[in-house]
């Protein structure tokens, strides 16, 4: 068993989704107008000024019921890993050890001229006075460690997420709607190999009609 978890997962934690309408992450600003890999590269200060924000939102959130779960679950050996598109760094948190982030974390970001790397605690102290990290050894500019629009997915995560979702008997798909590509595939690989789905999450999905179990959250 593996799970793939998306934005839905970190709701209970105080973490807002992206798509609800009014409280949403991009429901008041047009994520391609802010978290484009063009946007960085061009205007930082536009960029940093909806990210800086989110690091200190995400900063002291603490795992949910539902992150520990899926950790109790594979400490009993129960499940293989955790596949997920958040960038929140909880499932670790909450004690997973088998957690594939197909999206990055806050984690760590890196300067992109010399590749120096900082901890999410240290990247305040980077930025100047145009708003924008910048790297305190070479001063090029730095980047969390998160995928944005108009980047490939990182090459060894996607193999190892491609490799539990064709091994897996069944999928637990929580909190993600499956429609952001090329992880909503992943699904799809499990069936086509024979496992099952049970999805948890509370809008319809592409998968619903072939899943063994769906089920709507309170």
């Amino acid at each position: 068993t593996v799970a793939l978890t998306g934005a839905g997962v970190s709701v209970p934690s105080g973490i807002p989704d992206f798509r609800t309408p009014e409280t949403g992450l991009w429901a008041n600003v047009d994520p391609m107008e802010v978290a484009h890999i063009d946007v960085f590269e061009r205007d930082p200060a536009r960029f940093w000024s909806y990210y800086r924000p989110r690091f200190h939102a995400l900063g002291d959130k603490q795992p949910n019921a539902g992150h520990e779960a899926l950790a109790e679950l594979e400490r009993r050996g129960l499940i293989e890993g955790v596949i997920t598109q958040n960038i929140d760094r909880l499932h670790r948190a909450a004690g997973s050890r088998e957690v594939v982030e197909v999206h990055g974390s806050i984690e760590i970001s890196t300067c992109r001229r010399c590749g120096a790397s900082f901890g999410i605690e240290e990247v305040d102290e980077l930025f100047d006075e145009d708003g924008i990290a910048v790297c305190d050894a070479c001063g090029g500019p730095v980047k969390p460690d998160v995928v944005l629009f108009g980047e490939l997915l990182p090459e060894r995560a996607m193999a190892r997420a491609q490799e539990l979702a064709e091994h897996a008997d069944l999928m637990l798909c929580i909190g993600s709607s499956l429609a952001v590509y090329p992880v909503a595939a992943l699904p799809g690989q499990t069936l086509e190999r024979g496992g099952r789905l049970a999805i948890v999450t509370k809008g319809p999905t592409p998968y619903d009609a072939e899943a063994t179990l769906k089920r709507i959250p309170l």
